[in-house]
């Protein structure tokens, strides 16, 4: 049994199914999961020493709070499959801060701007739309809605089914602050609050019902836009020529990004660690790496040539991703790690933070100091170590 959180929707379900049947060296079952009841499954086996699974998958943040008691050393696997060039950071992610590695990264995905042409006439003079600083990205916004008989072009996903908090907590803050939950409540933060203010005041006002940007995209009712890649796919298919995808902004600290990487482990007392590994082995070879980004969106996390016959959104998000991941002053930031059920109070903070800030116009500091109350009774009760880009301290405290 291959126990998974990643692909949980049906119909990703069943192409990653239909892709693993195709490259499995042995009889294997996918079953999805969400996060909660994945930790505590693995937990209650492995505790009981009657291991069910042979391998399991999950993001970065969900496999972390295993590592050592309740998954398998697999640095051997690693280093036979040392050809396969795995990024530096994400051999140091699946270390947790040991010095073992106790997951095989397997897949990432990531936050990227698209722009349709109509929105490209309006960059700033001597902007580059591949890097683009934050100063830059609002002059845009506020040149694009004067363009357009004072209507905002800009969308961001602040809906109830929107990732908002992810830019929050992933691109704007670590790019101004440099961190995430250290730096919450700093100077900088307040800084970067601000700019959201500003960046807010020039974005459709339909923003707050936005989940996935592709849909006004393709509409038209928005011309640029953030999001995750998986969520902004379909926007360029009709008209591919005129779209573009670019890297998110930069500020004072650098640019900021957040990853979501996914990694495939072998629980202790796997009931088959071989088949394991030979699984492990040709999900992480680069030819099956490119189906699944061409199956599900997820982009190799191994070295692998991109074809040209891919969905063209795909192909445009390729190169963002990587000049995000490539660039001299990227800051690699995660989703939190070890927070299991509670995660959703932690994006709680930032969602709410984000309403009373911007929606609400609430004192920024005051507003900081309060949240930054609520998110450290969190952290204290879970006694988690922080997460990228803050540093790796035994306790995660709110400065």
């Amino acid at each position: 049994m291959f126990l998974s959180t990643q692909f949980r929707p049906v119909d990703e379900a069943e192409r990653f199914r239909r892709l693993l049947a195709s490259v499995a060296p042995g009889e294997v079952s996918y079953v999805t999961i969400e996060e909660g009841p994945f930790s505590s499954q693995i937990r209650s086996q492995v505790d009981a020493g009657s291991t069910q699974l042979g391998l399991v998958a999950g993001l970065h943040g969900d496999l972390a709070p295993l590592a050592g008691d309740y998954l398998t050393d697999v640095s051997e696997l690693l280093r036979r499959l040392g050809e396969r060039r795995w990024p530096p950071d994400y051999l140091e992610l699946a270390r947790t801060g040991t010095d073992r590695s106790w997951y095989v990264p397997w897949a990432t995905a990531s936050y990227v701007l698209a722009a349709h042409a109509d929105a490209l006439e309006h960059l700033p003079p001597g902007a580059d739309a591949d890097s683009l600083t934050y100063d830059q990205f609002l002059d845009w916004a506020i040149a694009a809605r004067k363009a357009n008989g004072n209507r905002p072009v800009l969308g961001l996903p602040a809906g109830p089914q929107g990732l908002l908090h992810r830019f929050t907590q992933g691109y704007l803050l670590p790019s101004f602050t440099g961190g995430q939950i250290t730096t919450f409540r700093s100077a900088e933060a307040v800084t970067a609050w601000e700019y959201l203010r500003e960046l807010w005041a020039n974005c459709n006002r339909s923003s707050t019902t936005y989940g996935f940007m592709q849909e006004p995209l393709e509409s038209g009712e928005v011309l640029m836009a953030w999001d995750h890649v998986v969520r902004l796919v379909e926007a360029p298919e009709r008209d591919p020529d005129n779209w573009r995808m670019l890297p998110s902004p930069r500020g004072p600290h650098g640019l900021g990004y957040m990853a979501v990487v996914a990694g495939l482990a072998i629980p202790r007392g796997s009931t088959d660690p071989d088949l394991a590994e030979r699984t492990i082995d040709v999900l992480c070879r680069p030819d099956t790496q490119v189906e699944l980004l061409r199956s599900n969106g997820f982009f190799p996390a191994v070295d692998a040539t991109i074809p040209d016959d891919l969905p063209p959104a795909i192909t445009l998000e390729a190169d963002a991703v990587r000049r995000q991941q490539e660039a001299e002053d990227s800051l690699l930031s995660l989703p939190p790690v070890g927070l299991g059920d509670r995660e959703g109070e932690v994006t709680k903070v930032f969602q709410d933070t984000f309403r009373s800030i911007v929606l609400d116009g609430d004192p920024i500091r005051p507003t900081l100091d309060r949240q930054a109350g609520i998110l450290q009774s969190i952290l204290d009760e879970l006694r988690v170590p922080c997460w990228a880009p803050d540093p790796p301290a035994d306790r995660c405290e709110v400065a």
